[in-house]
């Protein structure tokens, strides 16, 4: 059942990307903001309890309507739910068609129109940035999102399907990034409503500590597909230097795969 609900979740993400205001996604940012509000008190207790209530009753909740469909109304409802769970979390084409627009825009000569595409994507300032600076974003930030949407997804809810758990690893994965990054995006935006430290801190370490498995798996299938030596040697210099970053694994594994420079320091403090 799991690999035909990736196919078709897949498929059906193809034919109709999920557009950036869904009410899923708009959802999900007020039940986040709702937490922060109510629960985060600045205090590694409520920050812990937070995360917990954030990331935890979206993953419960799905998992017992996976459990009320499979055992209540049979598999084929169970299928449907997780096809559907599935194409909520999964997002390839989010990022597929910022990338498609940039390379065009390389390929047809227009650096204006790429860094302008570059800024709206990344919501940075690309300001002049060379032709091969903007590449190397662009390949750092499709390399990023391209894990965070799709392999990572695939990875934590393959295992737990495995074990009768339906597509709660999807939402746990996507849940747990989405709270890192909403979070953080806030207090670093300068909002006078954002979360506490003490939040930014544990959302930030539970996604370290779900992404690493995946992160690992990822840059192993990079390595497979690119110079292997290459690749492994970037993957152990980068553990004896900054063992606990993911991101960074991935980018010095892609760099050795494809033999080009990514992750410079500055780039991975802001990833």
């Amino acid at each position: 059942m799991s690999f035909f609900a990736i196919l078709c979740a897949l498929l059906a993400e193809q034919v109709r990307p999920l557009p950036s205001g869904a009410a899923a996604r708009e959802g999900v940012r007020v039940w986040a903001d709702w937490i922060r509000r109510n629960v985060d008190a600045g205090r590694p207790q409520s920050a812990a309890l937070a995360w917990t209530l954030g990331a935890g009753i979206p993953t419960l909740a799905a998992l017992a309507i996976h459990g009320w469909l499979e055992w209540g109304l049979g598999w084929p409802f169970a299928m449907v739910w997780n096809v559907a769970v599935l194409y909520l979390t999964l997002g390839f084409r989010q990022f597929s068609h910022p990338f498609t627009e940039i390379r065009e825009a390389l390929d047809a000569g227009d650096e204006e129109l790429a860094r302008s595409l570059l800024a709206r994507w990344r919501r940075i300032d690309p300001q002049d940035l060379p032709r091969s600076e903007i590449l190397r974003q662009v390949i750092e930030h499709s390399v990023l999102s391209a894990h965070r949407h799709v392999f990572g997804v695939l990875a934590w809810y393959a295992v737990l399907a495995a074990f009768g758990l339906g597509p709660t690893g999807a939402v746990l994965y996507r849940m747990s990034e989405f709270l890192r990054r909403h979070w953080s995006a806030a207090a670093l935006e300068g909002h006078l409503e954002s979360a506490s430290a003490a939040l930014q801190k544990i959302s930030q370490d539970m996604w370290r500590r779900i992404d690493w498995a995946p992160a690992r798996s990822t840059a192993l299938g990079f390595a497979v597909v690119g110079s292997f030596e290459d690749a492994i040697d970037g993957w152990r210099r980068q553990a004896s230097e900054r063992p606990g970053d993911n991101d960074g694994l991935m980018l010095s594994v892609t760099a050795g795969a494809l033999n080009v420079r990514l992750g410079t320091a500055q780039d991975q403090a802001h990833w």
